[in-house]
């Protein structure tokens, strides 16, 4: 394999730079990028993957973008993804381990906590969520076809990705590309994500607007109940309130594949897993999880009479 010169990752730059100074790549109506891109290079085993790792270690998260105007797919393309992005994210801390345990000559380091470890205290409903490892923001696109589907499918779509971004301490905005003002406040997202910068304090949680609630804005008493007005909550056999909210769901929207609604085994009901600490602890969250359903219940049965 011939050997490139020197100056070859020198000319490619030059030649990014001079086309976006001048514009030429445009995408979506014309709109010039606004993109950056970071060359790292040095000494071979020099340190440059170390450094990489110890700069994005406290910024990772991730973005899960979820298309609104096929709810059909979207509990599970939200749920296979944020399964994947799980394991990814277990590597990376797994990779960082490494690192650090190779710069310690072996020695014991602190472990990398994910995000999730460091929720404060009075976070609304913290003993019953599962926040996820890292910062987890959820966009809602195509919102320019979703408002126009019926209201009363809306508001399940709308009630439901509240509650998910909720149980996964996410937050949460709808946007379409075809509206530069959610497009500005989706960008202030992802500056927040990547940057740390200001998020803003705009929180719209009406159902006939498109949804901006940052994470820790929402609670399950806000949220409510599953939006479901012909099932009986208390009937569905659901291992936690993400399961509950799921069941609920397709049965309003059914997946557009029968491989979706194949359930994984529960670990937790298998005898070579028992650990006696943790299943009285899943025990208590079996007892909440009743509890939630009942209330839930009685929520939704009250707003029933009221109609």
């Amino acid at each position: 394999m011939p050997k490139l010169s020197t100056d070859t990752l020198w000319e490619l730059a030059a030649a990014e730079v001079h086309t976006r100074e001048n514009g030429t790549r445009e995408e979506d109506g014309g709109e010039p990028f606004s993109e950056r891109t970071v060359f790292l290079m040095g000494s071979k085993a020099g340190g440059k993957t170390s450094i990489l790792l110890r700069c994005l270690e406290r910024t990772l998260s991730v973005i899960l973008i979820l298309d609104l105007s096929k709810p059909n797919a979207l509990w599970a393309t939200a749920e296979r993804l944020l399964l994947e992005a799980q394991t990814q994210v277990q590597k990376a801390f797994s990779q960082v381990q490494r690192v650090r345990k190779v710069q310690g000559g072996g020695k014991q380091q602190a472990s990398v906590q994910p995000a999730a470890r460091v929720l404060p205290k009075d976070y609304p409903d913290r003993e019953l969520i599962n926040p996820f490892p890292i910062p987890l923001l959820i966009i809602g696109s195509k919102y320019d076809l979703f408002q126009e589907s019926d209201s009363e499918k809306r508001k399940v779509v709308s009630k439901t990705l509240r509650f998910l971004a909720h149980y996964y301490a996410a937050s949460l905005i709808f946007t379409s590309i075809k509206s530069e003002t959610l497009m500005s406040k989706t960008k202030t997202f992802f500056s927040h994500l990547a940057f740390g910068q200001e998020r803003g304090k705009v929180v719209s949680c009406d159902t006939s607007k498109p949804l901006i609630i940052p994470a820790g804005s929402d609670s399950l008493s806000q949220i409510g109940s599953p939006p479901s007005s012909d099932v009986d909550i208390t009937s569905l056999h659901a291992r936690n309130p993400l399961d509950l909210w799921k069941k609920v769901y397709e049965h309003v929207f059914p997946p557009e594949s029968t491989s979706a609604r194949l359930e994984l085994k529960d670990p937790a009901k298998d005898s070579q897993y028992i650990e006696p600490q943790i299943d009285a602890m899943r025990a208590q969250k079996d007892q909440e999880l009743e509890q939630y359903k009942r209330d839930a219940a009685k929520s939704w049965k009250g707003l029933e009479l009221e109609s």
